[in-house]
């Protein structure tokens, strides 16, 4: 897993979801991200270069697979991930999937059309990722942001405001919500919201491990009690090889 340096969140809700696969092991690289913006300093985080060094270190563990565990591609474009994936493999030999294309796969796969999103974003992110996912054929029917752009605040979002942003874009009637930051602990809430609305909920961090479960050839529905996503498994993986 290709991680941002602040982010607190990702690593103990992966591990959990993990838990009981005792074959799967988790690994993980941190490379520089600490704010989420338009700015060129801000943009510049996401440049190749770094994230090509922390999945080179990964490759050193013999994985089997490397994810880019964040949502950049949502508001500079899904071309980045797809083309992130393909110098990830011919620098390391290694697979390679990320959480956002593999929540593209997910939609595909279920036949989502109209989604709600929740992130932590300011609103200049919020639109550039609604125009990115409309350019992909899906329509965003309700959006809700806490309007943050320091990565280290996303994690301290707390359950409540979670259950009101994801509540009240609900009343929308999606066909599904994405919960879209791997900073943001939503993963563990995801059953119960999927219970009480009967809309199905997909988190970025738990679409980045669906993905590379599929990549690495194991079954996602041994995954318990994070949602209908791993009820579910999707036929395949947007991976390069």
């Amino acid at each position: 897993m290709l991680t941002p340096s602040s982010n607190t969140v990702l690593e103990p809700v992966l591990q959990a979801m993990l838990a009981g696969l005792s074959e799967v092991s988790a690994h993980f690289s941190r490379f520089p991200v600490t704010e989420i913006a338009l700015s060129d300093r801000a943009l510049g985080q996401f440049s190749d270069k770094p994230m090509l060094q922390a999945a080179e270190l990964l490759a050193h563990a013999k994985v089997d697979v490397i994810c880019w565990n964040g949502t950049s591609s949502g508001w500079l474009g899904l071309d980045s991930d797809r083309r992130l994936i393909e110098r990830i493999t011919h620098a390391t030999g290694v697979r390679a999937t990320t959480a956002v294309l593999s929540l593209v796969d997910c939609f595909r796969a279920a036949a989502v059309r109209k989604f709600a999103l929740v992130s932590p974003y300011t609103q200049d992110i919020q639109d550039r990722i609604i125009a990115n996912f409309r350019s992909e054929g899906f329509d965003c029917v309700a959006e809700r942001h806490s309007s943050l752009a320091d990565n280290f605040s996303f994690a301290e979002v707390t359950d409540v405001e979670l259950d009101e942003m994801v509540r009240s874009a609900a009343e929308a009637k999606p066909q599904a919500i994405t919960t879209f930051c791997t900073n943001l602990s939503a993963a563990p809430l995801v059953a119960g919201w999927e219970f009480s609305l009967a809309i199905p909920v997909y988190d970025t961090i738990a679409t980045a491990v669906h993905g590379s479960l599929l990549a690495a050839g194991v079954d996602p529905a041994r995954v318990k009690g994070f949602g209908r996503l791993f009820a579910r498994p999707v036929a395949g993986a947007r991976t390069a090889m």
